[in-house]
């Protein structure tokens, strides 16, 4: 049985559909990325999903209950992590575990282990008579993190879990992430951060309301791209980027760095041809170029072509 079962959902607010008749589904145990950029309605079917909104149209099962008619069977099995840090920041790390066992039931002997548990996994320990609105924003998410997971849920739900977190204690916590959904629970994260992105085991790409592609990260790579992508490493790149733009070669250009990403239309018979023709164009255009190789497009890459093509 999938954990995530979601079919035509849709949320209008008034005249603006903000999830337009969107479906997938989601397997236990996956790490399962929903991936967009802001306002592209990622939050919004995420509080569908836990009960918190009812939908328009559609209809959505979590852990086998439908959102609409067991709403509370759906609440029950699930842990919630929103993108804002939502525990309390004048209690201690201990009390913050102990009021969120509180909530969701757990009788003293189970919450007493749980606590332990969560404790031991985010590292607090030695923490854990400190305030929470003293830790360090890493901590912060590590201590939700297990606060939304203290009752064993069997699907958690991750609302842009890494917002103002440092690149270090980004990959902690995709770690940690990883680490908890080996024992079969299934994460559901939501994100507009695409390098985190392939942590996931699968990914939907989300672009105003609607699903774009989805995939594993590597079929999204080599299946979103069809004719192949260059890096271009060249003198004065905004000029670069200008002439690329303009070629019937080049699909979809984009900067990276000090460098540039190339994705071809497929006009010439080989990616060497291509490349051959672009290093001429920007020369003559009198730009430098240092270095033209083929590359793996980013997801950053994938998402860019589907939005150009869409």
């Amino acid at each position: 049985m999938n954990s995530v079962e979601v079919n035509g959902l849709t949320k209008k607010f008034g005249k603006f559909t903000a999830v337009d008749s969107i479906s997938f589904h989601v397997e236990k145990g996956e790490v399962f990325g929903f991936l967009g950029a802001n306002g592209s309605g990622k939050s919004t079917t995420i509080r569908m999903l836990c009960g918190i909104i009812a939908p328009t149209s559609g209809d959505a099962k979590v852990s086998g209950y439908d959102i609409k008619n067991e709403t509370e069977k759906v609440k029950e099995s699930i842990g919630y992590m929103s993108q804002k840090f939502s525990l309390y920041a004048d209690l201690t790390v201990e009390e913050n575990i102990e009021f969120f066992g509180g909530i969701y039931g757990l009788d003293s002997g189970k919450l007493r282990s749980r606590k332990d548990w969560v404790l031991e996994m985010s590292g607090l320990a030695e923490r854990r008579k400190s305030l929470a609105g003293q830790l360090s924003v890493g901590f912060k998410q590590r201590l939700a993190l297990g606060c939304s997971v203290i009752h064993e849920p069997a699907v958690v739900f991750l609302d842009e879990p890494t917002g103002g977190v440092d690149p270090v204690s980004r990959r902690s916590f995709w770690n940690l992430i990883n680490d908890y959904s080996g024992g079969g629970t299934t994460v559901f994260v939501t994100t507009h951060n695409l390098d985190e992105a392939e942590f996931c085991n699968r990914i939907v790409l989300l672009d105003a309301g609607k699903i774009v592609a989805e995939g594993s990260p590597m079929e999204l790579k080599e299946n979103t791209i069809r004719n192949g992508m260059l890096f271009i490493d060249a003198d004065d790149v905004y000029r670069a980027y200008e002439l690329l733009s303009n070629s019937d070669l080049v699909q979809n250009a984009s900067i990276f760095g000090s460098a540039l990403h190339a994705s071809l239309s497929g006009k010439s018979q080989s990616v060497a041809e291509s490349s051959d023709a672009l290093r001429k164009l920007l020369t003559s255009g009198g730009i430098g170029v240092k270095s033209i190789r083929p590359v793996l497009p980013s997801l950053e890459d994938v998402f860019l072509e589907t939005i150009e093509n869409d």
